[in-house]
């Protein structure tokens, strides 16, 4: 993919957007940040395993359903909710918890690649997409997997913040919950994740609006077309961001995805260690950060975490992070046209 990197290509901040109407935090005595986790299974009787497709509970010993909350009380909240959708992530809570957003990591259906099928996808242009959805919504969408509504992402993220609601009433959780406390206000949700995650937030966020999707090396799915179908979150709210060593990005997933869903409209694809924050208010990052040469190691660094790339043990992409949980949606950068080097089509390999 030719990267365009030019200063010249920064584009005007302008007055920032108004800022949204945070909610009045509970008086809380001695503000803090709290860290709460919860299994699953104990919050809803009605949750269940489903064994074929990695989707299990776990032993009291070693819990695989167990769900982590972090929220800051000592910092002004934003009023949004981060719903992270990999394994637990210590140094991204610790940042959008500062940021004044609260966060969540839920159970869900992730473990089915490779249970299903070997090798490519079946020639089905939607085939993995409607196994995202059910395991997002609990809807009936795929004949390849049978998950009931208590067991999808919505469901369960529903499950975890009224318990916290009821844990941690010093948190404000209960801003988060319809009038009537039946479901999320999903408006208020951003939906994080990488690599699989990163792809099921995309594809979820296509169906459910949500206040943003933030992925990290996603989304992937590069033999479907879900990505270019009418999107219920608008295209503007989509930040992404990549390494250049990732496999996904060498061979044209990420970056098929970022333009059948449009992306380009908002900006030429930018790498943060050219371009300065923020970023010419583009939706498509990447970086070339000194990874050894490490495509794996590629993959997960644009994340906070171990991975993640430090120079004098300090993290390099701090401004990157915070650009994309907290940059205004309304801010965008100039539409270019579509990169003529990125392959669309990855059938025709």
């Amino acid at each position: 993919m030719r990267i365009l990197t030019s200063l010249a290509l920064l584009a005007s901040v302008g007055a920032a957007a108004a800022a949204e109407s945070a909610p009045a935090s509970h008086a809380d005595p001695a503000p803090k940040r709290y860290e709460l986790s919860a299994r699953a299974s104990k919050i809803d009787p009605l949750a269940k395993e489903y064994p074929a497709i990695g989707f299990v509970f776990g032993s009291a010993e070693k819990p695989e359903d167990l769900q982590h909350a972090c929220v800051d009380t000592r910092v002004a909240s934003t009023g949004k909710l981060v719903i992270w959708l990999m394994g637990p992530n210590k140094e991204l809570f610790d940042r959008v918890s500062s940021y004044g957003q609260h966060a969540i990591q839920v159970h869900y259906a992730r473990g089915w690649f490779g249970k299903l099928y070997s090798g490519p996808p079946p020639k089905d242009d939607l085939f993995l997409s409607k196994i995202r959805l059910e395991a997002a919504t609990g809807e009936d969408c795929s004949d390849q997997v049978a998950i009931a509504n208590p067991d999808c992402i919505m469901q369960r993220a529903y499950q975890f913040v009224n318990w916290l609601a009821a844990e941690n009433p010093q948190g404000n959780w209960q801003h988060f919950l319809t009038k009537d406390g039946t479901d999320l206000l999903w408006e208020k949700v951003t939906l994080a994740g990488i690599s699989h995650g990163a792809t099921t937030a995309a594809r979820m966020a296509k169906q459910v609006r949500v206040d943003r999707v933030v992925m990290f090396s996603g989304p992937r799915d590069q033999f479907e077309v879900w990505q270019e179908l009418p999107s219920a979150t608008p295209p503007n709210r989509f930040f992404g961001f990549t390494h250049v060593l990732d496999e996904g990005w060498q061979n044209d997933h990420y970056s098929r995805s970022w333009l059948l869903m449009k992306l380009n409209d908002f900006g030429p694809i930018i790498d943060v260690g050219e371009v300065p924050f923020p970023f010419a208010d583009s939706r498509r990052l990447v970086t070339s950060g000194d990874v050894g040469g490490n495509a794996e190691r590629a993959h997960n660094s644009v994340a906070p975490g171990g991975a993640a790339i430090k120079v004098g043990g300090k993290f390099i992409h701090e401004d990157v992070w915070r650009y994309l949980f907290t940059h205004p949606v309304a801010s965008t950068g100039h539409a270019v046209p579509a990169e003529a080097d990125c392959l669309i089509d990855e059938r025709s390999k």
